[in-house]
This record gives C-alpha cells, structure tokens and sequence, in this order.
C-alpha cells in the first residue's frame, strides 16, 4: 500500500501546491426520498489526485454538498462539517437542517463532502463473506482461523475496491479537505468533526493550521493511542458508563429493572445470552448501542427480557463501517497483533478494565478486523503538533463509550496552549447536540471565535 506520511508542524507537501484544483460546477441536488435535502442545498463533484504525492496521476471524485448562508449580508465565511463514522456522508451533514444552531446555519456556507470510500465518493463496500469465526478466540488454533479469515476479506476487499482502497487514510483526507477549501476559493475555514471526524480536523490543523479560523471537535478521537488505550480505555469506559445507568434506574420508578440488583440482573442475562442461538457478545453489543445514545429504558427493557429468556434483538445498520474501516482505522492506528500472545495480553487487559461488560464492542471488533492488514500503517499515529493553528474547542461527554473522555483529556495535554475543553457532565457518545448549554458554547465560538482560554463544563 501506498504509504502518506504527516510530519507534524511542517508546511504542506509540495504535491499540494503542484496541484490546482478547478471549480466545483455546483447544481441542484438530486432528489431523495430519504432525504429531501433543504433549500438553497447545491451538490457537486471534486476531482482530487487518487494519490497525492503523484499530483497529475490518476484522479478521483468526491462528492460535495454546500448550503449557502441564509443571512447573506452577515456570513462569517464556510463551515465545513464532518460526522465521523467512519462511513457517515459528509454531504449529508451540509444538506441537514438544525444539525447546527440556526444563528450558524443562517451565517456560514455549510459545507460538506463524502470522504474518499464512503457515500458518493468511491463507496467500499467489502461484500463480507458468511461463516466469520468468533473474533474472541479462545486458543491459537481459533486465533488462527480468525486471523486466517481476516485476511482474506481484507485481500478480496481490497481486490474489488481498487484503487480507492490503498489511498483511504485519514492524512489523505485531510488533503483533500484543503481541496475543497481552495475549490471553494477561501483563504481559511471553520470546522466541525464528530467522532471520527475529529482525527480529521486534527489532522487538518496539523498540516494547514494557518488555514483554520475555527475549529470544534465534538466526541475526541486520541491519534496517540497504542493498542492497550485504543481498547483498554474504551472498555473502561464502557463500565463506567453502565455504573450511569444503574444509578439512573435505582432512582426511576419506569426503569423495568427498577427496584432490582441491576448488577445482578445483568449477570443473570448475560449467563442466558451465552446459552442463546445469536452470535457471541450480541447482548454487549446491542447494549451498547443503546448506551451511545444513551436510550436507558431500551437499556433496561433488554436486560430485563433477556435475563426473563426473551431477547428483545432488533437489526443494526451502520453505514458502511464494516467496510471501511479496514482502509481508514487499520492505517490510522498500529493495531496489528502479529500472535496469539499478543491477542491475549490485549483481551485481559480490557476484560481486566471492562469486569461488568466484559470490554467494548467498538474497541474489541476494530482491533479484530484489523489482523488481516499487513505492514504498518500508512498513517502512523502521533501526539498532536498544532503550532500554527488557532485555539481548537474540544468536547467531550463525561461518559461516552465510543470516544473516552480519557482521549480527551489526552489530546488537550498534548496542545494545552492549542486547546480548550469543554465537558459536558453526562452520557453518551457526543456532547454538542445534548443540551443548550453545550450548543450554545459551540455555536458562538464559531461565530465570534470567543472561547474562555480555561477549560469549562455543562450539567448533565
């Protein structure tokens, strides 16, 4: 695979500058169904170069979408807006109205574009083949067959996504989002990234921080992380998360296990669980699904009829994660475990930090499927290094179990002069959209640009 290197603080790559992009040709959005977009929404392509470092080489498309400022007289510039995933649209983002505050929707072009191997843009999808072995794997013969089986989807993923396949990592990204920013002839940007997609503006105030006015990352993803953190932290959380729930079901009298030993209940669920005909973990994972949002009667109502032998199992769909993941997560962190002993270390590491949930769902199943991708990553990770960007608003929810507040706490220690946190005291994957209190900090820091250089909190 072609390797994109991100040296930190340094100028961009001459490639860049070697390369001009033209205008993106803006039109009427297709109509959708499922998504009848907003007025004034306008979709377009963006031909970027499928590998930077060859400027004039192949190139690809990205789909772009934008919904100009309502406010003409009183627009404060583009606001471009990623929610992560990876496998969320980007341009789906742009084309939603009340993601954002409606002072923000009415004074920024709200732009956004589907990252390369998601939605419009040279989609992955990876065709998984059926009979996947436990990715739990008791022994080294079943950490074998495991291994075994991730590699050949990795292989035949990557044989029926070529080229987009090699060129997918997060640096890449990043490029391609100064692409659009010189597509859409602005000197500098204002960004929003969720999840995921706060590796994406971390990676973009890296390389081009002199090109940022603003920049909120919502739901922190830790670029530092080895392999103990990026699943130790997530199963800690995940615990302390539950400890959220029990004591919001002890205190309300419509939770279905209220007035029960939750704990205890839990115990008795995940013991008929294991005795019950589903793949394994399904009661973890299904839990914590509801626990991201967090849905805590849902929570409580499947504990309940399954620990009663009726599992309330319902389908989950993600856009194309499964998929890929395997061309971004694999190559934004050195997750590989080249042995059985190395699985092993890492698996009681995370049950030795995850006792009630036996560790994290995301944390576990992204390292897993990463044991088919060989060499190191494409995109090593790294410590944040944003010397020449503005100060960034981090947020985090106290308990989130996707994105640990630990990870955080972590990237503001790393640019403490970079950065300012605010933490939101309650649960659940992502802050800004929870309360008024977490909307409105963000909403005018990215119209006045004013945060307090202290870093501040919102109730639960």
């Amino acid at each position: 695979m072609t390797s994109t290197v991100l040296l930190t603080g340094a100028t961009p790559a001459l490639a860049d500058a070697a390369w001009s992009p033209s205008p993106i040709a803006w039109t009427t959005c297709p109509d959708d169904p499922d998504n009848p977009g907003v007025p004034d929404g306008e979709c377009g392509t963006l031909r970027v170069p499928l590998d930077w470092d060859r400027p004039h080489g192949p190139s690809i498309g990205l789909a772009v979408a934008r919904h100009r400022a309502t406010d003409a007289a009183h627009r404060v510039g583009v606001l471009l807006a990623d929610a992560g995933g990876p496998g969320s649209s980007g341009a789906e983002i742009a084309l939603s109205p009340g993601y954002f505050g409606a002072e923000v929707e009415a004074r920024f072009d709200v732009v956004g574009f589907d990252l390369r191997g998601t939605g419009s843009s040279e989609h992955i999808d990876c065709g998984f083949p059926a009979g996947a072995p436990d990715n739990e794997p008791a022994d080294q013969t079943r950490f074998a067959v495991l291994r075994a089986y991730n590699r050949q989807v990795v292989a035949d993923c990557r044989a029926r996504n070529l080229p987009v396949f090699d060129h997918a990592d997060t640096a890449t990204n990043a490029r391609d989002l100064d692409a659009v920013r010189r597509a859409l002839g602005e000197d500098r940007i204002s960004f929003h990234g969720a999840s995921y997609g706060t590796l994406l503006g971390q990676q973009y105030a890296e390389r081009y921080g002199e090109h940022v006015r603003a920049m909120a990352l919502d739901g922190v993803i830790d670029h530092s992380a080895d392999l103990a953190h990026f699943v130790g932290d997530r199963a800690a959380a995940v615990d302390e998360l539950f400890g959220q729930f029990t004591a919001w079901c002890e205190r309300t009298a419509t939770c279905a296990l209220h007035g029960q030993d939750v704990l205890a209940t839990w115990r008795r669920a995940q013991t008929a669980a294991d005795g019950m005909p589903f793949p394994h973990n399904w009661l973890r994972d299904q839990v914590y699904g509801d626990m991201r949002i967090p849905d805590w009667d849902d929570v409580a109502r499947v504990i309940a009829g399954t620990a009663a032998g009726s599992p309330p199992v319902r389908a989950e769909f993600t856009p194309n994660y499964e998929s890929i993941r395997l061309a971004v997560v694999c190559q934004d962190f050195d997750l590989r475990m080249p042995d059985f002993a190395r699985y092993s270390a890492m698996h009681a590491e995370e049950l030795r930090r995850s006792p009630i949930m036996r560790g994290s769902t995301i944390g576990h199943d992204e390292a897993t499927a990463c044991l088919g991708v060989a060499g190191p990553p494409a995109n090593p990770p790294h410590r944040l290094d944003v010397p020449r960007a503005p100060r960034i608003l981090l947020l985090s929810s106290r308990y989130d179990p996707a994105t640990p507040y630990a990870w955080a706490v972590n990237v503001h220690r790393q640019a403490p002069a970079n950065t300012t946190l605010l933490t939101y005291e309650g649960s659940g994957h992502g802050a800004y959209r929870r309360t008024a209190c977490t909307r409105e900090a963000v909403d005018q820091y990215l119209l006045t640009l004013k945060t307090p250089h202290r870093d501040f909190s919102c109730p639960a």
